[in-house]
């Protein structure tokens, strides 16, 4: 039995602004000697998903064995 888990308007599309680096580190590249560059794609992605998608934080916490 399969269990979906529904994210209102997620078929909706955001634009992220990403240098090349960026969206490399975000695939799967590896930077050594720059982890910045990591964390900075990751913070521009959640920025934008956090404006995106607005989580009510007075319902209650997620239930993590539902999302598998």
């Amino acid at each position: 039995m399969s269990q979906t888990t529904k994210i209102p308007h997620g078929d909706e599309k955001v634009t992220v602004e990403l240098t090349v680096k960026e969206a490399m580190a975000l695939s799967g590249i590896r930077f050594h000697n720059n982890h910045h560059v990591e964390v900075s794609a990751r913070k521009k992605l959640n920025e934008v998903l956090e404006g995106t998608y607005e989580i009510d934080k007075s319902s209650s916490p997620l239930d993590y064995s539902a999302l598998r």
